[in-house]
């Protein structure tokens, strides 16, 4: 089995928006979640999908999944305090119907650009090594900070990638490591790369595209709204 367990549960503070979370924001009258769930219900090989959401905005989930026909959501729940919290509520979840040997996709639910060809090779990538990272090259200077105000190291970019999602696993495997995090504490990690890196598990990556941006401030949904319209626009055109 293939897994998508969607995290939606950020509130949009960065998004300055107060009439709702940035995840539920409409483009063209569709909230951007619905514009990333649509990605993993067209493709064949994802066999069901995890929605862990803001407990206030189930009700609303719920109707998106029957409005858009997305037949693949087997369960829609609310997610925790943290984003680690809330991704563990999910891989329970699936443990709960899957076996440990499904294939998890871990993905955020305002990376709405994600593309068929980067799911199907994290897909190859878990099956080959056992993990499957997303990411993408670096195109600026990289500097570490400095003290009082000055430039500390500057990294070659040719070295460095920027981690996105999916980030992709055997379900047993990375529970293994979030429950392994209990036992330390409740240690939070800032995603599931760093949480499995933590406890000894080897990370592959999978290059994917440049546009498969994380939707956090204004300027990012501009942009979202641009690459959306330029490709509506060219399939009028017929290119």
């Amino acid at each position: 089995m293939n897994i998508a367990i969607v995290f939606a549960g950020g509130t949009g503070q960065r998004m300055n928006t107060k009439t709702r979370p940035k995840q539920f924001l409409e483009l063209h009258g569709k909230p951007i979640l619905v514009y990333t769930l649509e990605q993993f219900q067209q493709h064949n090989e994802i066999d069901h999908i995890i929605l862990v959401s803001i407990q206030d905005w189930l009700d609303y989930c719920f109707d998106l999944a029957e409005k858009y026909h997305l037949s693949k959501i087997c369960a829609i729940i609310p997610g925790g305090n943290t984003g680690q919290q809330s991704i563990y509520k999910g891989l329970r979840k699936a443990a709960e119907q899957f076996s440990g040997d499904s294939i998890v996709l871990i993905h955020d639910g305002v990376r709405p650009l994600i593309d068929e060809e980067t799911i199907t090779k994290d897909l190859e990538c878990v099956r080959k090594h056992g993990s499957a990272v997303t990411v993408s090259p670096a195109i600026e200077t990289i500097a570490l900070k400095g003290e009082e105000g000055k430039v500390g190291q500057i990294i070659d970019r040719s070295q460095c990638q920027l981690a996105k999602a999916p980030q992709c696993f055997y379900l047993k495997d990375i529970l293994d490591a979030h429950y392994r995090a209990q036992v330390d504490g409740g240690k939070e990690f800032v995603d599931s790369a760093c949480l499995m890196q933590n406890y000894g598990y080897k990370l592959y990556t999978v290059e994917g595209t440049p546009e498969n941006i994380k939707i956090t401030t204004p300027g990012d949904f501009y942009i979202f709204r641009a690459i959306i319209d330029a490709r509506e626009n060219l399939q009028i055109l017929g290119i």
